[in-house]
């Protein structure tokens, strides 16, 4: 099956006609700005649980992955609608001699470390049919990896059509290509939060619904040089304001979010908040079965 078929399989579309729907929708908000707000329940202590008990009385549904008859493209949108928001890792790559580029939205997509800095990123498909973006990278071991805001969310998107390759997707979405340090391919200059990175890794993941099929690689890629836009960063170089960035996120099937409300808690130390808290240290028990 074609990557161009395996996407109409999916039908992550559900709106026969879109622009009908899209139409009938709300305007986007421009007057929302980033604010922090109180968590749901300022006064919560330990031992408190939930807000509120009213989802432990609905029961769960058990779901096998490999169960028979389960398509695999099952899994894929539970999962997507399921893990989110996902953070959008916006990849850029060039082939080895320079011939192609390719732009394009890959929400299989995290940091994992920070010394040395590395991230990941999961590509459908394996190396026999490797999408543009994996071809460029496991040839030329660099890439570029851009964080999509609110102001180029429609431009990021349209790079994710099923392009033939060696075509660009930077002339068709408008967004302009800015030269990096350490690598040839190019950042994209919209984007407030851009990282230049080499190839660590690659692991190549077979289907357990069809051994001998190979549906997935993940590449591990270390950071080698940061780039964000002057009035987003602070003085000491080590904080991105949400304000600024406004990152966009993705849910599930073609559904984007965007991040407008935060809330701060700060992280618990055991001496402060449970040694030195006698009601809270009735609460401490040895872990038991169940648990």
């Amino acid at each position: 099956m074609s990557r161009a078929d395996a996407e109409k399989h999916i039908q992550r579309n559900p709106h026969p006609d879109f622009k009908k729907v899209e139409g009938s929708r709300k305007p986007w908000a421009k007057e929302l700005e980033w604010d922090i707000k109180q968590t749901i329940k300022p006064d919560w202590k330990y031992g408190d649980g939930a807000n509120g008990s009213e989802g432990l009385k609905i029961p769960h549904v058990e779901i096998d992955p490999y169960e028979e008859g389960r398509p695999a493209v099952f899994n894929y949108k539970l999962l997507i609608s399921g893990i989110i928001p996902r953070p959008i890792g916006f990849i850029s790559t060039r082939s080895a001699d320079g011939s192609s580029t390719n732009l394009a939205p890959f929400s299989y997509f995290q940091v994992i470390n920070h010394d040395p800095p590395l991230f990941t990123v999961g590509y459908a498909g394996g190396f026999d049919n490797a999408k543009d973006s994996l071809r460029n990278l496991n040839e030329s071991k660099e890439c570029t990896i851009n964080i999509i805001s609110e102001h180029f969310v429609e431009a990021a998107n349209a790079t994710s059509i099923n392009a033939p390759y060696g075509e660009s997707e930077w002339s068709l979405s408008g967004l302009t290509p800015a030269p990096c340090k350490t690598v040839k391919a190019s950042r994209v200059k919209e984007s407030i939060f851009s990282i230049e990175g080499k190839l660590e890794s690659t692991k190549e993941f077979e289907s357990r619904a069809t051994p001998g099929k190979k549906t997935g690689v993940l590449a591990i890629i270390e950071g080698t040089r940061f780039w964000v836009r002057e009035d987003a960063i602070n003085e000491d170089k080590n904080l991105i304001d949400p304000a600024i960035l406004k990152p966009m996120s993705r849910l599930g099937g073609i559904t984007y979010g965007r991040t407008t409300e935060g809330i701060e808690i700060p992280r618990p130390d055991w001496a402060e908040t449970v040694e030195n808290n006698e009601e809270v240290k009735q609460l401490v028990k040895p872990k038991v079965d169940g648990q």
